[in-house]
């Protein structure tokens, strides 16, 4: 293969240049990851209350636990990815290609509804195996490589800001099939109640296990990879971990990333996971989740639409504090206004969608702009350590969430008999509205006064690389 040197970037002279063939396959890879991810954030908790008959107490500590597993397999993935070499299909496409069988069948196990009567104690051990195969282990090994990819994609910000708003379409639309159209079918009226059909559940979880695989297909096929960094500063030897993390503890730009990834999925999630509470509990119609998400759809494209050229003008993290800020005072104002009218309810709401999904838009192209302020820094390319680090911080909000909604529901007193209790429903309405409106806030502070890589700073590294790979 005929290649180009730009100092230490390598760029295949030969191949075809970034284009929408690129974008569609980098949508197609957040889509195959998001019918799994999405399915497990917003109806594991459901699916195991309802149906398995599991404390919401218990499977939040179950999640967290698996975190703190992902601090070992994500930093070791990352790692591999790293020391991985370039073949001809790229270094990190063969990743998704060896994985995504695997995700998707342990995917599909957490959720066997044919085991609701087995022994309580094995139905919180079976949760633990399955939910950790597929978190801490298998979806690792796919989600890290595809993360990572987008750097080897192109090096251009304006192409990695696309890959962004593309890679966050992907997941929108994976979101609007899993949290719109899955309450219409896994619901059966019951004494005029919504009641979770467990069984269907279950034909439901193995239809987004089969899409999941076509989608990193599709990714696959579609992607090229065309840049390859070469460090001249630092071996493999001698970039161990333990170099690699203490250079992570004295990095500003990424140690603020991931606390704000922290907070913005125990937000996020959260406020996912409580739609199937407050719709089919405290609104009594389950139903309307699907208008919601509609709403919530209509407010992401919207989002996609003026993020970039917005991004473009005032900074990705400038746009990214103001858009949480909206977010939150959205959420906050729900809290206050405690609408009866479920409609009422999911107008406001998607004020708060609205902020959250321009933030969406351009998270994943933070993450880039920290590797390339990393390399700067530390004289090293690390693609795949730093975003696994970024990925394992995303588990660790996931695990917040999961742990603060099990732990809200619990003390509230949920369960499968006061599920429609009236003390129970208001503190579900608490809990969907206070939780998001405290960490969006939260989160714009952090991006704003915390995170240093404002429009100046990443256009003055973006020219020190650029200087430095003309050499």
């Amino acid at each position: 293969m005929n290649n180009a040197f730009l100092g230490d970037e390598l760029v295949s002279s030969n191949i075809r240049p970034f284009g929408f063939r690129d974008k569609l396959g980098y949508l197609f890879g957040d889509f195959g990851n998001d019918f799994t991810f999405i399915l497990s954030s917003s109806f594991l908790m459901k699916f195991y209350t309802d149906v398995m008959g599991v404390s919401p107490a218990i499977i939040g500590v179950i999640m967290m636990i698996a975190r703190f597993i992902d601090a070992f397999t994500d930093v070791t993935m990352g790692r591999i990815c790293d020391k991985s070499k370039t073949t001809s299909k790229g270094k990190f496409k063969p990743w998704i290609l060896r994985l995504s069988g695997p995700v998707a069948i342990a995917s599909f196990l957490m959720y066997q509804s044919s085991l609701a009567n087995l022994p309580y104690a094995a139905k919180v051990f079976y949760l633990f195996i399955t939910y950790i195969l597929w978190g801490s282990v298998f979806y690792t090994g796919v989600n890290i490589p595809y993360g990572s990819m987008a750097s080897t994609i192109s090096s251009s910000p304006d192409d990695r800001q696309s890959l962004s708003t593309y890679r966050s379409m992907g997941g929108m639309l994976a979101g609007a099939f899993v949290t719109a159209v899955i309450p219409l079918i896994v619901y059966d009226k019951v004494n005029g109640k919504d009641i979770m059909n467990g069984g269907r559940f279950t034909v439901v979880a193995g239809v987004c296990s089969v899409l999941a695989i076509v989608c990193y297909l599709l990714c696959y096929s579609l992607v090229t990879e065309r840049v390859t960094y070469h460090s001249e500063s630092a071996s493999h030897n001698d970039n161990n971990v333990f170099k690699m993390l203490k250079n992570a503890v004295k990095n500003r730009a990424l140690i603020s990333i991931i606390v704000a990834s922290v907070v913005m999925l125990l937000s996020q999630l959260t406020l996912q996971q409580m739609t199937n509470y407050i719709f089919p509990n405290y609104y009594g119609n389950a139903s309307m989740q699907s208008v919601s998400t509609l709403a919530m759809m209509g407010a992401m494209i919207f989002a996609a639409a003026v993020s970039k050229p917005v991004a473009r003008k005032f900074g990705k993290a400038e746009i990214s504090a103001f858009s949480n800020l909206f977010a939150g005072l959205g959420s906050l104002l729900i809290y206050f206004l405690r609408p009866q009218n479920v409609f009422v309810y999911i107008i406001v709401q998607t004020v708060s969608w609205l902020g959250l999904g321009v933030f969406s838009m351009v998270s994943w192209a933070l993450i880039t702009d920290v590797i390339d302020y990393s390399e700067i820094k530390n004289g090293v390319r690390e693609d795949g350590s730093v975003y696994a680090l970024y990925s394992f911080a995303r588990k660790l909000g996931q695990a917040a969430a999961s742990g603060v909604t099990g732990g809200l529901l619990t003390a509230i007193g949920y369960s499968e008999a006061t599920a429609f209790d009236k003390n129970v429903t208001e503190g579900i309405f608490d809990i969907s509205t206070l939780v998001p409106a405290i960490g969006f806030i939260l989160l714009a502070i952090i991006l704003w006064f915390w995170y240093p890589l404002h429009k100046k700073q990443v256009e003055k590294n973006i020219e020190l690389l650029n200087k430095k790979r003309s050499k």
